[in-house]
């Protein structure tokens, strides 16, 4: 019978998480010819079956094509060319590759960008371990930190020369920076998501993003067979106390224009959620040896599509960093690492902020404060400039 493989034991940059941040950076690295292992807590089945979006950005679809993950998202991957708004009972479409040079958006999920990851790392390394729950990290202001973790009923422990979080807010990578070393920035919304999958093709070739005085709705999609759809709730909201046909009349009211009669294609709702919208950031994104990446750093809103890339644009820089440490020992890339993703970071919250706050209906809000959504959503639809600025940020700004 063979033997179960020891645990690691030490290592040059430990990752916690093993989401899209962690499995990305630990191919980046490994490519790089730079060790590292990846703890999960949780296992494989669960990890692959987590429920998140997933438009990708130019820049994200490069970056996975570039480390060899992008043929099944070159097969199955949906390339859109632009959105919808609809405001005001009308339409306007904003043309990506005409307001930005040519670039573009992919619908693929992130259960898939993972799935993909996931083979890669377990064909060709590094380590990848579930099951793997990070307990504490130590000496994270010293040159050797170490990861406490439990793994298979017992308690190990990983030293490294870094400490990559990529687990997430609540994760120990965030907590054992000390309080007096970060700073939180938090937004709360005043409303929720209500999303719904539906075993039914979209309704539309695109996204539509719909703003009504009923509150904002989102069309979108999974595959070419599975509808994606999301509908501005009150928050605390209990899924149940949205029948099926209560949320069809709704997406129909919301996304209505007088142009043309229009309804959505129906098909059995397979699940449906709440889903609370929030903002933060915590900065800074390295202290010592220990480094933030994605949700561990930073949370967005989903409206803007921006919290899976920038996960990616931080390993990606990250990996960059630790590449020129490794070849050349100059610590000047690692040094900058927080300042360099944070300059994007609030690029991107204020984004999701402003797409947020001009799509969605607040409950206190006035007929004035409608007034000047309707005002701004105008101003896209008739300004080239404006267009261009939505289409920008939304398709991805650059990486430095």
């Amino acid at each position: 019978m063979p033997r179960t493989p020891a645990p690691p034991r030490d290592t040059t940059v430990g990752i916690i998480g093993g989401g899209p941040a962690g499995l990305l950076l630990a191919r980046l690295l490994h490519r790089a010819g730079i060790d590292c292992v990846v703890l999960e807590s949780r296992d494989r089945a669960y990890v692959e079956q987590r429920q998140r979006a997933g438009i990708l950005e130019q820049g994200t679809t490069d970056v996975l094509r570039a480390c060899g993950a992008g043929e099944r998202l070159d097969r199955e991957g949906l390339v859109h060319d632009g959105i919808e708004l609809r405001f005001d009972r009308r339409s306007h479409r904003l043309d990506f590759p005409a307001l930005t040079d040519g670039r573009r958006v992919t619908v693929y999920a992130q259960t898939e960008v993972v799935k993909d990851l996931i083979a890669l790392q377990l064909a060709e390394g590094p380590p990848l371990l579930f099951g793997a729950r990070a307990l504490a990290v130590t000496g994270a202001d010293t040159d050797r930190p170490r990861v406490h973790y439990a793994h298979d009923g017992r308690e190990h422990t990983l030293a490294c020369a870094y400490v990559v979080g990529c687990d997430g807010f609540h994760g120990v990578a965030r907590q054992a920076i000390p309080e007096s070393a970060r700073r939180t920035f938090t937004r709360r919304y005043p409303y929720s998501w209500l999303g719904v999958l539906a075993d039914v093709p979209p309704s539309c070739d695109e996204l539509v993003y719909a703003h009504s005085d009923r509150g904002f709705a989102l069309l979108s999609m999974r595959t070419p067979t599975v509808s994606r759809l999301y509908l501005q709730v009150p928050n605390d909201t209990d899924p149940a106390d949205w029948p099926d046909e209560r949320i069809w009349e709704e997406l129909q009211a919301r996304a209505a224009v007088d142009t043309a009669p229009w309804k959505p294609a129906r098909g059995p709702l397979t699940a449906k959620a709440v889903l609370p919208l929030r903002s933060s950031v915590t900065e800074p994104m390295r202290w010592g040896r220990i480094l933030l990446a994605g949700d561990a750093a930073h949370i967005v809103p989903p409206t803007g599509a921006k919290g899976l890339n920038l996960a990616v644009a931080d390993v990606t820089v990250l990996a960059r960093a630790l590449t020129h440490r490794h070849r050349t020992g100059s610590a000047e890339l690692l040094d900058a690492y927080s300042a360099t993703c944070l300059r994007r970071v609030w690029r991107a919250e204020h984004f999701s902020h402003f797409m947020t706050t001009t799509l969605h209906t607040d409950p206190e809000q006035s007929p004035f404060d409608t007034r000047l959504q309707l005002s701004q959503l105008d101003r896209i639809a008739g300004s080239w400039h404006a267009a261009a600025e939505l289409a920008e940020n939304y398709t991805g700004l650059p990486l430095y």
